[in-house]
């Protein structure tokens, strides 16, 4: 792949209803980066980064779990990424699709990149908590954070296909999706992954791997990917997963937030999936200190204080529930929208 090939846009692709090629794209780049708003001129910057004459493109991490971090991304890589999602979700040219991601992000870059290569006609909307406000236009494809999921959820009807990445999505929203006709996706990946590599129904418990992926586990039990056609070498994440089969897995929590309560390993992801819907507020659950067991659990809600009734921990395991329960304000979070786990227990 040369950099002409890089640098085609397909002849079915459009913004907004119209109908640009390259030059247009850089046009409508420079009229961004002059005269338009930030999540605009974010967008002129990237569509000249493109464009350019280098073989690759700089992108900043998450920050889930530490500093936020540059990294390069091949551009030959995000095409290939491209092309699989097209092939895992039955993408076709012509699409409607919607992006309303920051592309100041991987996500909101890729959705960008998917209408160039596949030749959607993308809406380009400000990413908003909800981009379909006032919009009644019906879409074949629609990335989504959980935020603009839940704040869509009457407006997700227009919608064929919804992915929904970036963090986990509560038992709540699930809930209410699923009584959606809309086919909805969870996916897995990240910056490095150049999105997602895995995707599953929000029915399914375990994710599916996308064609020339290749998974096993370290010495941690944690996801190790292989996709030769993104990365040169081997990604080692800090996933703990169950390995179900060469195309499957299910994805158990973090090792950075594993708690050792007395020998018992807790996963704090499963525990809020419990109970998440039985209290109307983003919580999360963490070890704090103990004598006795090493660590104990402690459940973080957000806003003011309130009662919690004993009944609403009914699905926990005995070893599962809350010793102490907190409330903070408002949570801190990366600028992708994730919730700072243990920033947040430094504020108590």
């Amino acid at each position: 792949m040369n950099n002409n090939e890089i640098n085609n846009v397909h002849p079915n692709f459009k913004w907004n209803g119209v109908a640009l090629d390259k030059y247009d794209l850089l046009r409508l780049a420079y009229d961004f980066i002059k005269e338009g708003e930030d999540f605009e001129r974010i967008t002129g910057e990237f569509i000249l980064n493109w464009f350019n004459i280098d073989s690759f493109i700089t992108v900043s991490t998450s920050g889930t779990t530490g500093e936020p971090k540059i990294i390069k991304i091949d551009k030959k890589a995000m095409i290939f990424s491209a092309l699989a999602t097209a092939d895992f979700f039955d993408l076709k040219s012509g699409y409607r699709v919607l992006n309303c991601l920051s592309t100041n992000y991987i996500a909101g870059k890729m959705m960008l990149i998917r209408s160039i290569v596949l030749g959607f006609e993308m809406d380009f909307v400000e990413p908003t908590s909800n981009p379909l406000r006032n919009n009644s236009k019906e879409y074949d494809f629609v990335a989504m954070v959980p935020l603009q999921a839940e704040e869509s959820i009457h407006e997700l009807i227009n919608v064929k296909k919804l992915i929904i990445g970036g963090a986990k999505i509560n038992e709540n929203l699930r809930n209410h999706l699923l009584e959606l006709p809309t086919l909805v996706y969870e996916t897995y990946g990240m910056t490095e992954t150049i999105t997602h590599i895995a995707a599953k129904k929000i029915s399914d418990k375990y994710f599916s791997v996308f064609p020339n992926v290749t998974i096993s586990t370290d010495n941690r039990n944690c996801l190790v990917i292989d996709v030769p056609k993104i990365s040169s070498a081997t990604i080692t994440t800090n996933d703990v997963v169950e390995i179900i089969s060469n195309s499957e897995f299910e994805l158990l929590g973090r090792i950075d937030n594993v708690i050792n309560s007395g020998g018992v390993k807790l996963f704090p992801e499963q525990i809020e999936m419990k109970i998440a819907h039985k209290i109307q507020r983003r919580l999360f659950v963490i070890g704090m200190p103990d004598d006795k067991y090493g660590e104990k659990l402690a459940l973080i809600i957000e806003g003011e204080p309130m009662v919690v009734e004993d009944y609403l921990f009914n699905d926990l395991l005995p070893y599962e529930k809350p010793k102490n329960i907190y409330f903070i304000a408002r949570f801190l979070e990366t600028k992708s929208g994730k919730i700072k786990r243990k920033e947040n227990l430094n504020l108590i």
